[in-house]
Formats: C-alpha cells, sequence, structure tokens
C-alpha cells in the first residue's frame, strides 16, 4: 500500500543547488544516454519554499530507451511511480536520500519537460510571479496537507497560464 506524506513546505535551502549537481554527476555515470539532467520544480528557483525533494528530468534519446533507464533506476534503489498523467513522463522516488529525490524520464521532445523548464525559467527571471507561486503554495499547502494530489491540482491553473506566457514571449 503507497503511504502518502503530508504536503510540507520548508524554505528555500541553498544546499539545494550542490544537491542537485551531486545527484546529476552520479545519474551522468548510471545513465550516460542522458541527453540532459536538469534541475526542476521549486528546488530549483532561488530563495522558493519547496518541498525538501529534489526534482530532476533526465532527458533520453527517445522511449525506447525508457526501459533500460528503468532498470538501472530500479537496481539504485529508485522506487517507480509510475506515468501517472499519461505524458510520456515515468517517475521514480528515492526515499533514502537526503534529501529526496524524484527523477523523472523524458524522451527527447516531451511536452512536459519543455514546460516544466520553460515555467522554472519564467520565474526565476519574474520575482512578482515566483512571489505569487510562493503564496499559493503556501495556501494550499495548508488546506490541502494530507491531499498531495489536490495540492498539485489546485496549482494547475496557475502554472498552465505561467507557462503558457513563458512559451509566448509574454511578460
Amino acid at each position: 500500500m503507497m503511504t502518502h506524506d503530508p504536503v510540507e513546505l520548508v524554505p528555500y535551502d541553498p544546499q539545494w543547488p550542490e544537491a542537485f549537481r551531486r545527484i546529476r554527476d552520479r545519474l551522468i555515470v548510471l545513465l550516460p544516454q542522458a541527453l540532459s539532467i536538469d534541475h526542476i520544480g521549486s528546488t530549483s528557483i532561488s530563495g522558493m519554499s519547496a518541498k525538501p525533494l529534489i526534482d530532476i528530468d533526465i532527458v533520453l534519446p527517445g522511449r525506447g530507451h525508457i526501459e533500460d533507464a528503468t532498470d538501472v533506476l530500479l537496481a539504485e534503489g529508485y522506487e517507480p511511480r509510475g506515468n501517472r498523467h499519461d505524458d510520456e513522463v515515468w517517475a521514480f522516488l528515492s526515499r533514502g536520500s537526503v534529501p529526496r529525490e524524484r527523477v523523472y524520464l523524458c524522451p527527447l521532445g516531451n511536452g512536459t519537460h519543455r514546460n516544466r523548464l520553460a515555467f522554472r525559467d519564467y520565474l526565476i527571471v519574474h520575482p512578482q510571479a515566483a512571489a505569487e507561486y510562493a503564496a499559493l503554495k503556501r495556501r494550499l499547502a495548508a488546506e490541502f496537507r494530507m491531499e498531495g494530489d489536490h495540492y498539485t491540482a489546485h496549482k494547475r491553473e496557475f502554472v498552465d497560464t505561467i507557462v503558457a506566457r513563458a512559451l509566448t514571449g509574454d511578460d
């Protein structure tokens, strides 16, 4: 049975970028076929409160590489979390690491990966939008503390709006 952790936001930790680099360096060795390994999510945005979890997208040359990469991650102790949103992104969680890691395998050209980078990059260069997102996250974390799926779903409209702005170049 899968347990659901409470939605816990913590203040930005300046060690998160270094934690990502350490994880990336290990993943590069494990998955040399990776085209890119990108820090995504709130821990990738300086000053943003976040779940204490490093989110990482691993871009592979194509869908045919997913199975081999999955085998490597499973051998390293990552828990498979599936393709929950039917977007050709396969999630894995490493609970034993500090901070915890959630990695996603994405085939080249994946729209979810493109949108995640667009969202991250937009918030990095637009501090007002980042502040609005942080406030929304705090409110939703309080409202949906034991309902992570609802927490995530209620951020969707804001995220979609920012992604649309980022992809069209609107400020």
